[in-house]
């Protein structure tokens, strides 16, 4: 089964043709960093007027890549939550005007469910049950995967999301957009250790996240420094402030697996492509006795091959939309879809 899949949630336009779940046969991606990095972050009226200008290029290129034309695919596929929800709107109506004309099939497909199937694409043997950490500029959820689709959230952010804390940390210190590289480059020349920035517990058994305080942290620590004339080593902050990000991260991705009795963990969305967190997480693993899976970088970005796995799976457990489908800025996962 061929499905032509679209994803427009934030600032890329994507497009991908994926046959029976995880056979990439093309994957197009339009990406808007460059023009946002002009505003040290995603800008969600341009974001959408950039997505109605490339979305028809982008469609067209991934048609063209898989050697197919629209007729060929046996159904159409489109992110439809959460997210920007002009950016969505434009996906989700393009994708209606392309199944109606040409009588495919319409499947929605939830955003942070796609990120979560990028591991069927990497990595094909991988099972259900498992325990997957999704950590990305708009989440961080710890998620229990029963089975392809069905999910249950163990944890959830009550603040900024990992990804979101990252671009304001590196906005302040002035290395740019997108934050997690930034970081993660300035950090490769820092010391871990030289700043103790605080790891929030949400208490006895509470899983959730919350890094509003580390930003905080960061942000007062610069002024604080500045305002008494001291010198801020910004590869040492870079590093101090990643460090107390993935401690929390895979502290807490450890224990939620304990608890769930999985034997395989897994990560997704843009932040799961820091090599420091996947090292972390890899030790911690090896010593706890699991199995870790994640998809490559350009797997962990926004992508819409990601969609197309995710719609595949939706699509065997009889899951379409028709013509009034509209898009959601904000969803549980564990939502049933339509």
């Amino acid at each position: 089964m061929k499905i032509l899949a679209i994803e427009s949630s934030c600032d890329e336009t994507a497009a991908a043709v994926v046959e029976d779940g995880t056979r990439v046969l093309s994957n197009v991606i339009n990406t808007q960093i460059e023009l946002h990095k002009l505003y040290g972050g995603v800008v969600p009226e341009i974001a959408s007027r950039k997505h109605i200008e490339n979305i028809s290029a982008v469609v067209d290129k991934a048609l063209d890549d898989a050697g197919l034309s629209l007729e060929d695919v046996d159904a159409v596929a489109v992110t439809y939550a959460p997210g920007l929800i002009g950016a969505l709107l434009v996906g989700v109506s393009y994708a209606k005007g392309l199944s109606f004309a040409a009588g495919k099939p319409l499947v929605p497909v939830h955003h942070i469910r796609g990120h979560i199937c990028a591991n069927y694409i990497e990595d094909p043997s991988l099972e259900p049950p498992f325990v997957c950490l999704v950590a990305s500029g708009g989440h961080s959820n710890i998620v229990n995967v029963k089975s392809r689709t069905e999910y249950e959230v163990i944890a959830s952010t009550n603040d900024d999301a990992a990804g979101e804390a990252f671009d304001k940390v590196s906005r302040v210190l002035g290395l740019g957009y997108p934050g997690g590289p930034a970081i993660q480059k300035a950090a490769e020349s820092g010391d871990p250790e030289a700043i103790r920035f605080p790891r929030v517990n949400m208490g006895e058994g509470g899983l959730d996240f919350s890094f509003s305080g580390v930003k905080t942290a960061v942000l007062n620590y610069i002024h604080n420094t500045e305002q008494k004339g001291g010198e801020i080593n910004k590869n040492d902050v870079a590093a101090s402030f990643q460090q107390a990000v993935i401690d929390v991260l895979s502290d807490h991705l450890m224990i939620a697996a304990k608890d769930a009795e999985v034997k395989n963990i897994a990560l997704a969305g843009g932040v799961a492509a820091n090599l420091p967190l996947r090292e972390l997480i890899q030790k911690k693993a090896g010593k706890s006795g699991f199995k870790l899976y994640y998809p490559k970088p350009l797997l962990c970005t926004d992508n819409a091959a990601m969609i197309g796995c995710a719609a595949y799976y939706e699509y065997l457990a009889g899951v379409t939309a028709d013509m009034s489908l509209n898009a959601y800025a904000n969803m549980d996962i564990a939502d049933p879809i339509i």
